[in-house]
């Protein structure tokens, strides 16, 4: 059984909400092995003179935890 969890992400970008997105998975990309898949939660964008400035996104980043480190915890707790 696959474990999955699930962190809240907030992105920006000048270009779009396409680009916001993009720059979340990159992100969390960096540190975060096996993600899966993103939810787009919220969209905005901050306007400045009547004109918008950057587009922003409140995205949730799904990925699977490593099997290897699970079995390694659960016989950790045996050993205890």
């Amino acid at each position: 059984m696959a474990i999955v969890k699930v962190i809240e992400l907030i992105a920006s970008s000048e270009k779009s909400f396409d680009d916001a997105v993009k720059q979340a998975v990159k992100e969390a990309s960096r540190t975060i092995r096996n993600v899966d898949s993103v939810w787009v939660k919220d969209m905005k964008v901050h306007v400045k003179d009547g004109k918008i400035k950057s587009y922003g996104v409140i995205c949730k980043v799904s990925f699977r935890l490593d099997k290897e480190k699970e079995k390694s915890k659960g016989k950790d707790k045996e050993e205890k």
